[in-house]
């Protein structure tokens, strides 16, 4: 054996099994197979797996891993297929018809009634399929819609190249299930599984897509309440005149969080339900299927009925998305537009404190002046005190000579120490 080059990723022998994970069931004519898509959540998947293993022990079979989401049982009567995927879980049962008319049994039945009633989930999907041998003849449709299917239009089409035909109404009947009749000319088992399955594929698929039609319902007046709201603050913004901005923005504020919630509350479910319409294109290639004269095929029943809903869904899909984008243009122009304002406010009052200072210093000027007259005062008094009291002592001197003479030296000096003391302060404030 060759040595290898290089070591194994840890994923690897876990992601190449997955191609090979969901083989396509052999089904085998005649057969009964009941389909059922059930919509639960994380949390109900793991009750799911616990059901499956009591089944599992019921009949000495080995139950399934912790996390699987596949898994396949052979039960005394039937086959069970089952799968789990993002918002749904499907369930498969395969039984042989023992020559019985179609419909006459489900393959359900072979399952323990208190069992299925403790299934979690809730219903998408349920058909009963009857898989029989031979080709279909078109002078029956009409017998046949009578028979199966209570005299309801039929849809349907030959598949695989005229391998095979199906037939189905698409309507769910008293007993919470659809049909489906397929009639098997040359298919193998394992291609009549494929067939099967992709039928009840494109059926699952476009109940899920369907999901985001009421979503979509629900939003148009939400959205049109959003549209008129905007409408009227950019027409206010609009208008010449003083207009309260602050309430303004406040206003598109909210608006815009509730566009935001919104949207991301339904994001998954449009871009789930474009993804299932996707998926139901390829399935509808995958039949290649053929016109049964006077039928309806599968893929013009899907386009006039599903497209409009698709076109629905992504339209009001936009319609969010273009109205959150302009809602948000609208609050960053009106954020600009305060921002402005309150610059222009800034300015008007840093002039006026400019203002104020100029007056203030002018004002400071003034009282430093009259300072420096009510400082000499007072030492000019002193120095006539001490002159008249010198002069007591010497006849020669004369007071208001001296007084006179000492009011320049003592203005100046007076005036030079003020003027330090303000270029000291100065200094320590700018510091």
């Amino acid at each position: 054996m060759a040595n290898k080059l290089l070591r194994d990723h840890p994923q690897r022998i876990e992601l190449n099994n997955e191609v090979h994970a969901r083989p396509p069931v052999a089904v085998r004519r005649p057969a009964r197979v009941t389909y059922v898509a059930s919509y639960a959540d994380a949390a109900e998947a793991e009750s799911e797996l616990d059901l499956l293993s009591e089944l599992a022990r019921d009949h000495g079979a080995a139950p399934p891993e912790p996390g699987a989401t596949h898994y396949e049982l052979a039960l005394t009567e039937s086959r069970l297929r089952w799968e789990r995927h993002t918002e749904f879980s499907r369930y498969m049962l395969i039984a042989d018809a023992d020559g019985t008319e179609p419909f006459e049994s489900s393959a359900i039945s072979t399952l323990p009634a208190d069992w299925i009633s403790r299934l979690p989930g809730e219903a998408m999907v349920a058909t009963n399929v009857a898989l029989v041998a031979g080709n279909v003849d078109a002078s029956k449709y009409e017998e046949l819609s009578r028979q199966y299917f209570s005299g309801h239009p039929l849809i349907g089409g030959a598949l695989a190249n005229g391998a095979a035909s199906a037939l189905t109404d698409l309507r769910i009947r008293e007993d919470g299930f659809s049909r489906l009749l397929v009639f098997n000319g040359s298919m193998s088992p394992r291609q009549a599984g494929r067939m099967i399955q992709r039928i009840l594929e494109i059926d699952t698929y476009r109940v899920m897509a369907l999901l985001a039609l009421p979503v979509a319902r629900e939003l148009t007046p939400f959205l049109l309440r959003s549209e008129t709201e905007l409408a009227d603050v950019t027409n206010t913004l609009l208008q010449e005149g003083e207009t309260d901005e602050a309430q303004l923005l406040n206003q598109l504020t909210r608006l815009q969080a509730s566009l935001e919630n919104r949207q991301s509350v339904n994001n998954f479910r449009f871009g789930a339900s474009a993804a299932y319409s996707d998926i139901i294109d390829r399935r509808i290639a995958e039949l290649r299927e053929e016109r049964l004269e006077g039928l309806q095929t599968f893929q013009e029943f899907t386009e006039r009925r599903l497209a409009p809903a698709m076109n629905t869904c992504e339209v009001v899909a936009k319609r969010q998305e273009s109205v959150s984008r302009r809602a948000a243009r609208a609050t960053q122009l009106l954020s600009t537009r305060v921002g402005v304002g309150r610059a222009k406010q800034n300015q008007e009052l840093l002039s006026s404190m400019n203002r104020r200072a100029a007056f203030q210093l002018r004002l400071q000027q003034t009282v430093e002046g009259l300072s420096v007259a009510a400082i000499t005062y007072y030492v000019v008094s002193l120095i006539d005190y001490l002159a008249e009291s010198l002069a007591l002592i010497d006849d020669s001197l004369e007071p208001r000579i001296i007084t006179a003479l000492s009011i320049p030296v003592v203005a100046l000096i007076v005036a030079l120490g003020v003027r330090t003391v303000r270029k000291q302060l100065t200094r320590t404030t700018d510091g």
